[in-house]
C-alpha cells in the first residue's frame, strides 16, 4: 500500500483512537484548562450587573441604569466580533495558538477597565474585553469537542459551559467585600474588582502551555506526523495510569489534507447540506441569548429598583442564583448523554420559559420579595443553564471539523447579537418603573425559549455517545 493512503488511513483513524480512550488526568487538565473560559466569563458578566450600583453611584463615571445597559451590550457585541474574527483564525491557525492570543487580549482588556473615566473609554474596555472571551468561545469549545471521548462528551461539555457560574460566584463573593464602604471606597473597589479575572487568566496561560494541539486538526492540515505523535503520548500517558487501551481497526476513509476551508464551502454546509441543523442552532442560541442577557446584565438593577437592596448587598442575592446555574448542568447533564440530545434540549427550554414567564406574572402581581424572587429565579436558571449550555454543545457537534470553530463563532455571533440588545432594553424597562412593561419583556424572553423547545422538536439531531465524525462528516474525507 503506497505510504500516501497509508498516512491517510491513520489520519482518519484518529478520532477512534481518542474516542475509545479511558478518562485520565489528561482530560481533566483539558477541563480544567480550557473550562476556565466559562469562569472568566462569568467573573466579567457578574462583575457587570454587581457593580452596577457603584457605576451609577461613582463622582466619576455617573452612569445612568441605560448607561450601564449600554455599556454591556457593548461586551456582547465585542464578543461577537472577537468570535467571528478568532473562529475564522482558529480553523485556519490550530487551537492552540488562539489560546494564549485570546486570553492574552482578556487579561489587557479586562485589567485596562479599572483605569476608565467615562462611558465611551468603559464602553471601549468592555468591547475588547468581550472579542477576548467571544475569541476564547471558538477555540475552547472546538477543542474541547474533539479531545473528550464521544460517551462523556455531553457531560463534560454542560458541566464547563455549566462553570460559567463559578465564577460568577466568585464575582458574587468579591462584590460583597468590594462594594462595601465599611471596607473599602466603592469608587476603588470596582476599579479592583475587574483585576481579578486579570489574576486567574495569567495562571491559566501556564496550564494552557501543557495541553497539545487537536490531532483531529493536524491531521485533516496536512500534519499527520505531529497528529500521530501527539495520539501516541496521550496514549502512553493514559497507559501509564494503569488504563488499559484497545485497538483500534483500520479505517476505511481517505483525508484529503487542506490547509484552510474556503467560506464558499463553509456556507454550502451550512445552507445546502445542513440547512435544517443551522436553523435549528440559531434557535437555540438566539433564545437562550437574550433569555440570559435580558435577566442576568439587570439582576443588580431589579433588585436596588424595586426591591430596594442596597449595593453592598447584591452579592448574597447573586449567590444562590449561581448555585441554581451550577446544579443544573451536574444535575441534568448525564441526562444528555443517556437519555439523548433531543428530549433533553426540548424539556429544558420549554421548564425555562414557562417558569419564567410564571415568575413574571407573580413579579407584576406584587407576590414576591427580593428572597423569593431570588428563589424563583434559581429554580428558573435550574434548568436554563443546562438548555443554554446544550446550545453551545450542539453548535460545536454538528457541522464539520474543518469548520468546527467558525461554526461555533458564527451561531455564537448571531445569537449573541440578537441578544445584545437586551441588556440596554430591559434598563428601559426598569427605569421606567412599571412592573407591567417589565413583565411584557419576560414574557417575550419565555416565548422565545418554548419556540426553541419546538424547533428541536422539528429538527434537533441525536448526537448522543456518537463520533463527531460520525455526526458530521468531515469536509476532507473520501
Amino acid at each position: 500500500m503506497p505510504n500516501a493512503i497509508k498516512s491517510s488511513r491513520r489520519a482518519a483513524a484518529i478520532p477512534a483512537r481518542l474516542d475509545r480512550l479511558p478518562w485520565s488526568r489528561f482530560h481533566w487538565l483539558v477541563v480544567t484548562a480550557l473550562g476556565i473560559t466559562w469562569i472568566l466569563d462569568g467573573l466579567e458578566v457578574t462583575l457587570a450587573g454587581s457593580v452596577a450600583g457603584a457605576l451609577r453611584e461613582s463622582p466619576v463615571l455617573q452612569f445612568s441604569a441605560s448607561d450601564v445597559g449600554l455599556a454591556n451590550s457593548a461586551y456582547l457585541v465585542g464578543a461577537v466580533g472577537g468570535a467571528l474574527f478568532f473562529g475564522w483564525l482558529t480553523d485556519r491557525w490550530g487551537r492552540k495558538r488562539l489560546f494564549s492570543i485570546t486570553l492574552g487580549l482578556y487579561l489587557v482588556a479586562t485589567a485596562g477597565t479599572a483605569f476608565t473615566w467615562d462611558l465611551p473609554s468603559f464602553a471601549l474596555m468592555r468591547f475588547l474585553t468581550g472579542a477576548g472571551i467571544g475569541g476564547e468561545y471558538s477555540a475552547i469549545n472546538s477543542a474541547i469537542q474533539e479531545l473528550v471521548p464521544a460517551r462523556r462528551r455531553g457531560w463534560t461539555d454542560l458541566v464547563i459551559n455549566g462553570s460559567f457560574w463559578v465564577g460568577a460566584a466568585l464575582a458574587s463573593a468579591a462584590s460583597i467585600i468590594l462594594l462595601d464602604p465599611r471596607v473599602i471606597d466603592p469608587e476603588y473597589g470596582w476599579r479592583i474588582a475587574f483585576f481579578g479575572g486579570a489574576a486567574i487568566g495569567i495562571v491559566i496561560l501556564n496550564l494552557r502551555r501543557h495541553l497539545p494541539e487537536s490531532p483531529r486538526w493536524l491531521a485533516t492540515h496536512g500534519r499527520p506526523d505531529e497528529a500521530e505523535r501527539i495520539i501516541e503520548e496521550i496514549e502512553t500517558r493514559v497507559v501509564a495510569e494503569g488504563h488499559p487501551i484497545a485497538d483500534v481497526p483500520p479505517a476505511e476513509a481517505h483525508v484529503r489534507p487542506r490547509r484552510s476551508t474556503p467560506m464558499g464551502e463553509v456556507f454550502r454546509a451550512l445552507f445546502k447540506t445542513y440547512p435544517k441543523r443551522t436553523f435549528w442552532c440559531l434557535t437555540l442560541m438566539s433564545a437562550q441569548a437574550f433569555f440570559y442577557n435580558a435577566i442576568f446584565f439587570t439582576y443588580a438593577m431589579m433588585l436596588t429598583d424595586f426591591y430596594g437592596v442596597a449595593t453592598a448587598s447584591v452579592g448574597y442575592y447573586i449567590l444562590p442564583f449561581a448555585a441554581g446555574n451550577v446544579l443544573g448542568p451536574l444535575v441534568l447533564g448525564h441526562l444528555f448523554d443517556s437519555w439523548g440530545r433531543r428530549p433533553m434540549i426540548i424539556g429544558t427550554y420549554a421548564m425555562s420559559g414557562l417558569l419564567l414567564a410564571a415568575t413574571g406574572f407573580a413579579f407584576q402581581a406584587e407576590l414576591l420579595t427580593a428572597t423569593t424572587q431570588t428563589l424563583c429565579w434559581s429554580v428558573t436558571f435550574f434548568f436554563a443553564s443546562a438548555a443554554a449550555s446544550a446550545a453551545y454543545l450542539s453548535a460545536a457537534e454538528n457541522f464539520p471539523l474543518e469548520m468546527r470553530a467558525l461554526a461555533i463563532a458564527i451561531f455564537y455571533a448571531l445569537g449573541t447579537l440578537l441578544g445584545a440588545v437586551a441588556p440596554w432594553v430591559f434598563g428601559l424597562l426598569i427605569e421606567s418603573g412599571s412592573r407591567g412593561q417589565v413583565l411584557l419583556g419576560y414574557l417575550f424572553g419565555a416565548a422565545l425559549m418554548l419556540v426553541a423547545a419546538i424547533v428541536t422538536a422539528l429538527y434537533g439531531t441525536a448526537a448522543e455517545r456518537r463520533a463527531l465524525e460520525d455526526v458530521a462528516r468531515p469536509l476532507s474525507w473520501n
